[in-house]
This record gives C-alpha cells, structure tokens and sequence, in this order.
C-alpha cells in the first residue's frame, strides 16, 4: 500500500491551528492567493506534505511559497529550511521563499516571482 504523503490525517490538527492562526504576512499574501484570484492558480494555505507542513501549496504548478520570519534568520534554522527544501525538491516540488518583511515592503514583485513560476496557461 502506497503511504499517502499529502494532509497526513497525523498532522490535521496542528495544519488547522495554524489555518487559524496565521502570521500577519501570511494573511496578507493569503488575500492575493485565496480563491484562484492569481492567474486562476488554486493555492491552499497550511498543507502538509510528506512530514512538513508549508505555507501555501498550488498543486497545479507542484509549487511552494514558504514566508520566512526572524525565526528563520539563524544557522540552525536556515539547516533545516533546507533539508526541507531537498526534500521537497526531491519529490518534484518548486520552492521559493519571502521574507515576510518584502511582502509588506513589495507585494507586485512577490506576487511576479510567484506567476514567473508558473508554466501553462489557465487564466480565467
């Protein structure tokens, strides 16, 4: 039996804390990605992958936004961001990563990185 990777049943509770709970960078960009409103992509916030839990997830695209706040400015922090990463990368996925501070400061050019990501066309 193939071991299911995506919204582990382990991990609900704490992926509907945190839906509850975002950073306030996190709601902002969420306001910009809920509801296909980015190029008709569908993102979901706080979706687990595999024993991780990321930010927003559009599985159309197999891409990843993480935000990043002062808690990941620390070597400690920045190691397991990037086994994360590798791990991520491993199963096909894009990752790209914000500072939360450069979403406030620049939301269009977030919100660019983000669509340069993306390869077909399904823009409604």
């Amino acid at each position: 039996m193939k071991k299911r990777i995506h919204n582990r049943k382990e991990l609900e509770a704490i992926r509907k804390k945190l839906r509850k709970n975002l950073t306030p960078a996190e709601a902002f960009l969420w306001k910009h990605l809920k509801a296909k409103q980015l190029m008709g992509r569908r993102f979901q916030k706080q979706h687990s992958i595999g024993p991780y839990i990321v930010d927003f997830y559009c599985a159309f695209e197999k891409l990843i936004v993480e935000l990043d706040g002062e808690v990941h400015l620390n070597p400690t922090a920045e190691e397991k961001d990037n086994r994360r990463t590798g791990y991520l990368q491993q199963l096909g996925y894009t990752v790209i990563r914000f500072e939360n501070k450069i979403v406030f400061d620049n939301l269009f050019s977030v919100l660019e990185e983000i669509k340069s990501h993306f390869n077909g066309e399904i823009d409604i």
